[in-house]
């Protein structure tokens, strides 16, 4: 109730200061909209029943864990030498809105409470499914020739991991958590505001009301690409920057110049074959497999991680030639559009062979095989609809692929011990 006079006597106050704004000369916006339309000259009402409602705004509320990355234009792909001569990162000049993202890596301590919340609200409805859907692949860690299974039993669950980036998510559930984030968040905002959730529209809060947050989401490759790079950091007078970023920080190496870390890895990443940290008495990087998600250096939007330490999921189907088909303004590709999967697949001829085999016991067995004709000027590619970029280096790979124009393709129903994700969010009301 108290919360409730509050946001009532702050409604009133904003009508009348935009009333008294307006007969001024002034000119209606959207945080001093007045009291009377500009276009009938009918009185707006905080209630429905009487009128058209036009409900206090000031702002886009602030929501936990994101930051404000400034859009603007940009060159995407890759400034390092294309080794693997994969050509899908050809530097194309695009331009992207404002947003937000998260500052961190979802960590363990995040998808932890995630599933306790799954726990007590989903088992009542749907007998445990959807708590069961979003629980991680611990068996990721699992290696024949490794001794990786303490990985596997305490990773995830155990009090010395809770700050590090959940791993062994896939897109579907990276998503997903997204969507219960945002309801999550939406209702507490509601609650502090003194307004109920309406029952009816699937308790959907109107965003008419102008106190809720818009859907987090996973990135586009071009928002996470831009803002790893970070390139507000290498501004210099009017339209110049002084230089592009091979890694999110400045300067080609990989050790950090200056102060007490000065010698010191900026990123947690694999130097060499076998050497994933340096060597006992100076751990260089820290971390043989994933490190605390504010271990390193920001970037300079204040982003955590952004190279090295855990892949991360993007939102986009990956396709070679992404970076050629899609818009120059706020691009991503979305399925088949222009650039369709049939295209890269079907290049073998599939033949079937039945045979009969006999078996240990001296029983007999028919089996099906098949056989793959290769179709002459074709391969058997692995890009379909269901393909997603993830971008970013990870604690297990080397330095080439930290550099924020490299990109990477996965399965959204796969799953390693090597990709996270972190959520991303538009700025609505924002016309940069």
């Amino acid at each position: 109730m108290k919360h409730l006079k509050s946001f009532l006597i702050l409604a009133g106050l904003s009508l009348v200061v935009s009333s008294c704004f307006l007969r001024k000369g002034g000119k209606p916006t959207a945080q001093n909209p007045g009291a009377l339309s500009t276009a009938t000259g009918l009185k707006y009402t905080r209630d429905a029943a009487e009128g058209f409602p036009v409900d206090p705004y000031n702002s886009q509320p602030d929501a936990p864990n994101m930051v404000f990355i400034e859009g603007g234009r940009a060159v995407l792909g890759s400034f390092e030498e294309d080794v693997m001569a994969y050509r899908d990162n050809i530097e194309r000049t695009v331009s992207v809105a404002s947003f937000y993202m998260d500052e961190t890596e979802i960590a363990n301590i995040h998808w932890l409470e995630y599933l306790y919340h799954l726990t007590t609200d989903s088992t009542k409805v749907d007998g445990g499914r959807a708590y069961s859907a979003a629980l991680p692949d611990t068996m990721v860690w699992r290696s024949n020739l490794a001794f990786n299974d303490p990985y596997v039993d305490h990773y995830l669950r155990y009090p010395g991991f809770r700050y590090f980036p959940v791993v062994g998510i896939k897109w579907k559930q990276a998503n997903e958590y997204a969507k219960w984030r945002t309801a999550v968040v939406n209702t507490d905002l509601a609650e502090k505001a003194g307004e109920s959730i309406p029952e009816t529209g699937g308790g959907r809060i109107p965003i008419e009301k102008g106190f809720t947050i818009p859907n987090y989401r996973l990135p586009t490759e071009a928002e996470w690409e831009y803002a790893a790079q970070a390139l507000i950091g290498t501004q210099w007078l009017e339209e110049m920057q002084t230089h592009q970023r091979i890694y999110p920080w400045d300067g080609h190496a990989l050790r950090n110049p200056y102060g007490k870390q000065m010698g010191y890895f900026l990123a947690n990443f694999k130097r060499g074959r076998g050497d994933y940290a340096g060597i006992a008495g100076r751990l260089n990087d820290g971390a043989l497999i994933t490190s605390y998600i504010y271990e390193y250096p920001p970037n300079d939007y204040g982003l955590y991680n952004m190279a090295g330490n855990v892949s991360e999921w993007v939102m986009d189907v990956y396709r070679p030639l992404s970076h050629q088909d899609f818009d120059d303004l706020n691009p991503i590709r979305r399925d088949d559009f222009i650039d369709s999967h049939s295209a890269y697949r079907n290049r073998y001829t599939k033949t079937a062979k039945d045979s009969v085999v006999t078996l240990p016991n001296g029983t007999q067995k028919s089996m099906r095989t098949y056989e793959y004709t290769k179709n002459p000027q074709g391969f058997i590619s692995l890009i379909s609809d269901k393909v997603r970029v993830y971008k970013g280096g990870s604690w297990k790979d080397v330095a080439y692929w930290m550099s924020p124009g490299t990109r990477r393709f996965l399965d959204e129903d796969s799953a390693t011990a090597t990709i996270g994700f972190r959520c991303a969010m538009i700025r609505a009301g924002s016309n940069y």
